[in-house]
């Protein structure tokens, strides 16, 4: 799995899970479908929904920690400035040798090149918020926020998968 391989990938899992629309309902929906599938694996995750400046649906399971909200309020700091996923953003970082504070000045305490946070994108509207998971390793937490949005979506989450670690 090179890091390259894997942007190309999340890319493409960027232009295609899009949203028809979402309103409190839907993220309450998408929250508690990714919530029952992180308890069904025994995930010690916390799980966040937010439209920029409101967040709507927030989690934790057994075993998560406060540090994990931290974790998630930093991924989706990125998600906001960017429009990309997280792990997107630590992913091109880590090619070109880079971190956030010496390629755009930003703070670590506030923003997290980490996987676990996708941008939600609306038809129509573009980027208005982010889908977070914090717990898990980086890519998994990817990973995890990115099969649930499938569910949702009614998308086969084997056709945007990241390819499993040799």
């Amino acid at each position: 799995m090179e890091p390259a391989e894997d942007l190309e990938l999340i890319a493409r899992q960027e232009k295609e899970l899009i949203l028809q629309r979402f309103d409190a309902d839907d993220a309450w929906k998408l929250g508690v479908r990714l919530r029952e599938l992180a308890f069904s694996r025994q995930y010690a995750v916390a799980i966040e929904l937010r439209r920029f400046g409101q967040q709507l649906f927030y989690t934790a399971l057994a075993g998560a920690t406060p540090d994990n909200a931290e974790w998630i309020r930093r991924k989706a700091n990125t998600v906001q400035r960017f429009h990309r996923s997280s792990y997107a953003i630590g992913l091109d970082l880590k090619l070109k040798d880079s971190n956030l504070t010496e390629k755009f000045g930003l703070s670590m305490s506030d923003y997290a090149a980490h996987g676990g946070s996708f941008p939600l994108n609306v038809a129509g509207a573009g980027v208005i918020g982010s889908l977070t998971v914090s717990g898990l390793p980086q890519r998994q937490d990817h990973e995890l926020v990115v099969e649930a949005l499938c569910a949702h979506l009614g998308r086969e989450y084997g056709e945007l998968a990241l390819p499993k670690p040799a």
